[in-house]
């Protein structure tokens, strides 16, 4: 999720759709660009064990069938925890899985690698800061072992999310990195855009190294699943990538990039399978499709419409963080939420499942729309539950919640939180278990 751009990524964005460039294949380029960054990951692979020489001791859960009812678990939450004691964290934990669970939910996605770092030991990023206020900095015990025992023994699956390639969001997030992060130890894959650091999706030297953290994860826990966000390309800047994209021989920047992207997210998906043929693999893009083949370079038509040794993902979550009647300030209502989850449900589908991404910030606050009920209809109690009765009559497979804080955790609008818990909780209880 872009948690620091909530504005920017609620402005829907218009412009001609381009599909990918010609002259590739998809098949052609996932078994060529893509395998090659898998298999340049399996060089990592072969000589990388976990430092503490163990693994998550709670097995995992079984994965989530019928609806997905998810809560996305990000960075600020897991900042705000405790890290004092081993117990005092494992607490924390607990609390935080059963008010998961009593909201019905199944599934829980925790921000396991925020900006290049791990709130696990790894060989291959640092501790991250939010542990303890450094990164590189352990905190004594394994954070994510704690969470995973905590989420299985509530009968919750656990999905890791990752954020592929940003290192830094700003000179303050995180304010100083580790000696043994990337945009240390290998300056010359990461892009500046700003005071972010990331790394560049051109180079796949890059892509494998992403790849082999993903490798890692699924090897020395026993997560149910790997999720990515929506953080792609950092910028449509062509100054970031202009000297590969010049010796690709390529036409067309926007379908190169695509390229890139997919290369990395196909890649992640069969390390994850090697694994495990029963972990998921997803992605969260942008609720605009626009806005992800245009901006995001992430190809959200091709990676839904794919299909058996194609597969680049087992579901997309896009995020639909707009309200009813969400209107732009030039009248168009196509971002509303009657008008483009149908949008997103009409695409061409292979194997993969289609969730939702609900909103939960926008809470008390609204959508930033132009309509004039843009807060008052985030303002009912019942904004999220019905939506998610919207979701099931219109025949999507599940829903995740932006974010957990915003539920349990709102100190701006305690009393519509509340109420919301309560319309989920009631809407969940109404249509059965999900599992």
């Amino acid at each position: 999720m872009r948690q620091n751009h909530r504005t920017g990524r609620g402005q829907a964005r218009h412009g001609g759709r381009r599909r990918a460039g010609a002259g590739v294949t998809r098949r052609g380029f996932l078994l060529g660009a893509g395998a090659a960054a898998l298999g340049a990951a399996g060089l990592w692979l072969r000589g990388c064990v976990r430092p503490d020489g163990g693994g998550a001791s709670s097995g995992p859960a079984a994965p989530a069938a019928g609806e997905w009812r998810a809560a996305w678990i990000s960075y600020i939450e897991l900042q705000g925890m405790d890290y004092t004691s081993a117990d005092a964290f494992r607490a924390g934990a607990e609390a935080m899985m059963d008010n998961c669970a009593a909201l019905g939910l199944n599934t829980v996605i925790v921000q396991v690698r925020p900006f290049g770092d791990a709130i696990y030991p790894s060989a291959l990023f640092p501790w991250s800061h939010i542990c303890t206020g450094t990164q590189g900095v352990s905190p004594g015990f394994d954070p994510l072992d704690l969470l995973l025992t905590a989420a299985h023994g509530r009968g919750l699956s656990f999905e890791g999310w990752i954020n592929p390639y940003r290192l830094r969001a700003s000179a303050a997030s995180p304010g100083a990195l580790a000696a043994d992060n990337l945009a240390n130890t290998h300056p010359e894959w990461v892009a500046a855009v700003g005071d972010g650091l990331y790394l560049n999706p051109a180079l796949p030297e890059a892509a494998a190294y992403v790849v082999e953290g993903v490798a890692e994860l699924v090897r020395n826990y026993p997560v149910d699943g790997v999720h990515f966000d929506d953080y792609f390309y950092p910028t449509t800047d062509p100054a970031i990538d202009a000297a590969p994209f010049a010796a690709s021989g390529a036409a067309d920047l926007a379908g190169w990039r695509r390229q890139n992207v997919t290369a990395l997210v196909k890649a992640a998906h069969d390390a994850v399978k090697a694994a495990d043929p029963t972990l998921r693999f997803g992605v969260s893009p942008q609720g605009n499709p626009d806005n992800d083949m245009e901006q995001q370079y992430s190809d959200v038509y091709g990676w839904l419409a794919a299909d058996g040794g194609e597969a680049v993902v087992d579901y997309l979550c896009p995020q639909i963080y707009w309200g009813q009647g969400y209107t732009l300030s030039n009248g168009s209502r196509r971002f509303a939420f009657e008008n483009i989850v149908p949008e997103w449900l009409a695409m061409p589908r292979g194997s993969a499942a289609l969730y939702v991404g609900l909103g939960a910030y926008r809470i008390g606050d609204g959508d930033g729309g132009a309509n004039p009920d843009s807060v008052s209809g985030w303002s009912t109690g019942r904004a999220l539950a019905d939506q998610v009765a919207a979701l099931r009559a219109a025949g999507a497979g599940g829903y995740a919640l932006y974010r957990y804080g915003s539920l349990f955790q709102n100190s701006a609008w305690p009393q519509l939180a509340e109420a919301e818990r309560a319309g989920l909780a009631a809407a969940n209880s109404a249509a059965g278990p999900s599992a």
